[in-house]
């Protein structure tokens, strides 16, 4: 049956699953399928949630927008997994903090540190470590370094608070080893354990182009890529991804 937010069906849906916060980068990620827009099948529009299914290279795979922060990736997380889905692939941006972090680079997220709400919630406040699948992180580094890509790979932060005023916060998490903020991953690889804790072949990552960088002299709105820049950097995600 639908699901209550992802109005569609099991099988409407691939396995493979994209997931950008944002739903105009779910139409522009969904453009670059196989055979453009025209050849996709639009699954869910419901809350502006969009998403998409078709082909990339042939092989079958959706993008679905998740939305801003960890509860609405909570939501469409777990309904996506009722519905099939079992590669969980975040494509998004995220703030720099680590050293040597620039804007336009790519962050991998092997772990994401539980600052958020939602995966608090999940938890009833027990200390855990939210971590990506290894084979899915490997492979993300190998495309991109094929691709020419230098990736930063290691430990991201997943927060409810865009702007922060606290002014240690990127200096407190920089000397932790954190490489950057994001707002969903936690929560999405919290599911992805606990779906396979269950016995289903279920697997997630994440990979981030740095929006900003945030430290003691710059902060997010100083330093944030122009929208148009941005906006052309996502799509080499959907490459390293799909």
């Amino acid at each position: 049956m639908p699901q209550i937010h992802l109005r569609a069906e099991a099988r409407d849906y691939a396995p493979v699953v994209l997931i950008p916060g944002d739903p105009q980068r779910a139409t522009v990620i969904a453009g670059k399928f196989d055979g453009g827009l025209a050849a996709v099948r639009p699954v869910n529009s419901h809350r502006a949630l969009l998403g998409y299914t078709g082909k990339y290279k042939g092989v079958p795979v959706s993008v679905q927008a998740s939305g801003m922060g960890a509860p609405s990736a909570a939501i469409v997380v777990e309904e996506l997994l009722r519905l099939g889905a079992r590669r969980l692939i975040r494509v998004g941006t995220c703030g720099g903090i680590g050293p040597g972090v620039k804007t336009g680079e790519i962050v991998i997220a092997s772990g994401a540190t539980p600052m958020d709400g939602a995966t608090a919630t999940y938890l009833h406040g027990d200390p855990y470590a939210p971590t990506a699948d290894a084979g899915l992180v490997r492979s993300l580094v190998e495309t991109s370094e094929r691709m020419g890509l230098k990736p930063h790979v290691g430990q991201v932060a997943t927060v409810d608070v865009f702007y922060n005023p606290d002014p240690d916060y990127a200096a407190k998490w920089r000397s932790r080893g954190i490489l950057a903020f994001e707002m969903e991953s936690s929560v999405m690889y919290y599911l992805a354990a606990r779906a396979r804790a269950a016995g289903e072949d279920v697997a997630a990552a994440t990979i981030l182009t740095v929006s900003d960088v945030l430290s003691e002299k710059t902060t997010s709105e100083e330093s944030y890529l122009p929208l148009e820049e941005l906006n052309a950097r996502m799509p080499r995600l959907r490459h390293l991804a799909a």
